[in-house]
């Protein structure tokens, strides 16, 4: 990145963020910080400690099984912020989901997954080809059907303040790893774009998938549609360990050529943010930096 504080940039190598409904979520390897705006001068925010299970068993540190882990904890923990945030913003009092809630998001969750690896695998077998043009095909469906999706959704205005919101949370990140002070003017210049962001783990995911989808058994429609969906965990874990190598050589040129799309990709799942916004992003960070100790 040639960033001025080098120091600074490895140390929110542990912080991760989310864009949730009028505000934003950050956390690093101990607490999880939520802001959200409910009026014009107020900012509420939401302060929780986290106790992640990789602290407790060194196994689960290992090598792809902390990806696997970080995977659950980030979905369960994105989860939240969306469901805290909306309460936040229609200043309602119940701040956690019950059992039956987190049984529904989980049901929806698995059903839209299962809508982006059965429907390009079946658009794909329709074309009756074979091996890797096969898997090449199939990411190239499944990549579409993603920003065909993405597209559509940020026509809805409610959803677009969230992609303003995502490009607000890189911009204070990418002016905290720069060593600027984090003021409005400051983090407004910054870019909107971030290597580390979950979109760019989306096209690690598909490169992954086609690599492996070249190694399975390629007999039986329902045998290698299987493996789309056991192979999963696989994948995840992999991608996610690429992810943490981008963020620590960001300098390296494979690296720059392999996060290219994933940035380029950015541009569709970010907005340029309102100064409130920038507002919201840095009450976020600066928090999880007292917390932190930074």
């Amino acid at each position: 990145m040639g960033l001025l504080a080098r120091g600074k940039e490895e140390q929110s190598l542990a912080f991760g963020g989310q864009a949730l409904i009028e505000g934003i979520m950050i956390r690093s390897q101990t607490h999880m910080v939520i802001c959200i705006r409910q009026t014009e001068e107020r900012i509420l925010t939401h302060v929780e400690e986290l106790k992640p299970v990789t602290r407790r068993h060194w196994v689960l540190r290992l090598p792809l099984v902390r990806g696997i882990v970080a995977l659950f904890e980030t979905m369960y923990l994105g989860v939240k912020g969306i469901y805290f945030s909306a309460n936040a913003v229609l200043e309602e009092e119940q701040e956690e989901l019950t059992w039956r809630e987190w049984a529904i998001v989980a049901v929806l969750t698995i059903g839209l997954s299962s809508i982006f690896i059965v429907v390009p695998f079946l658009l794909t077998s329709l074309l009756h080809l074979t091996g890797v043009v096969f898997n090449l095909v199939e990411a190239a469906v499944r990549l579409s059907l993603f920003l065909a999706y993405i597209a559509l959704v940020s026509r809805w205005k409610e959803f677009r303040r969230v992609l303003q919101y995502h490009g607000a949370e890189h911009k204070a990140i990418n002016a905290y790893e720069a060593g600027v002070d984090l003021e409005v003017a400051n983090v407004k210049r910054s870019s909107s774009l971030h290597r580390r962001c979950g979109t760019s783990f989306i096209f690690f995911v598909v490169i992954v998938s086609i690599l492996l989808f070249s190694m399975v058994p390629r007999d039986g429609f329902l045998l290698r549609l299987s493996y789309r969906f056991l192979l999963i965990p696989l994948i995840g874990a992999v991608s996610y360990e690429l992810l943490r190598y981008s963020g620590k050589h960001g300098d390296s040129a494979v690296v720059k050529i392999l996060t290219a799309p994933g940035l380029a990709f950015q541009r569709l799942t970010t907005r340029e943010p309102e100064d409130p916004m920038i507002e919201v992003a840095i009450r976020a960070v600066q928090e999880v930096i007292r917390l932190s100790g930074s």
